[in-house]
C-alpha cells in the first residue's frame, strides 16, 4: 500500500491544554511541540507505540462553535472507571439524545470536543479480534 495513516488533527484554541488532556487520557506522551502545535503519541515501546495515528494539536483562533464532524471512540477494558477517570480529568458527559439502551458514553474533552467510551469487547469478541 502507498498511503498510510499518520495523525488525527484537531483544531485547537489551547494545543497544550488539550495535548495534556489527551496525553493524560490515553497515557501517550508529548513528541514535539511549539507555540502552535503538539504532537502526542503512544508510549514508546507500547503495543500502540508506531501503530495508532499520532494526534496533532493545532492552533486555531476560534473556540469549538459547533458539533465535531469527527470524533474518537475509545474502548477500554471497564468503562465506568475510565469514564470516572476521564472526569476526574476534565472531561464531561453529554446527553446528545443517544438514549438510555446505549452501550456507549458520550462525553467532551475539556475544549469541548465529543468523543464515546464504548463498552469493553466481550471475551468472544475478543477471541474473534486476534
Amino acid at each position: 500500500m502507498a498511503l498510510g495513516w499518520q495523525c488525527v488533527c484537531i483544531d485547537s484554541h489551547d494545543p497544550d491544554a488539550d495535548a495534556r488532556f489527551w496525553a493524560s487520557a490515553l497515557g501517550w506522551r508529548r513528541t514535539f511541540e511549539d507555540a502552535d502545535e503538539v504532537v502526542i503519541e503512544p508510549a514508546a515501546g507500547s503495543p500502540q507505540d508506531g501503530v495508532s495515528p499520532d494526534i496533532l494539536f493545532l492552533r486555531v483562533p476560534e473556540g469549538k462553535t459547533v458539533k465535531n464532524r469527527l470524533h474518537l471512540d475509545l474502548r477500554p477494558d471497564d468503562q465506568a472507571v475510565e469514564v470516572a477517570r476521564l472526569e476526574a480529568l476534565g472531561a464531561r458527559r453529554l446527553d446528545i439524545g443517544q438514549g438510555p439502551e446505549a452501550t456507549w458514553v458520550v462525553m467532551s474533552d475539556p475544549a469541548g470536543n465529543e468523543f464515546c467510551v464504548l463498552r469493553p469487547l466481550t471475551e468472544q469478541e475478543k477471541l474473534s479480534a486476534s
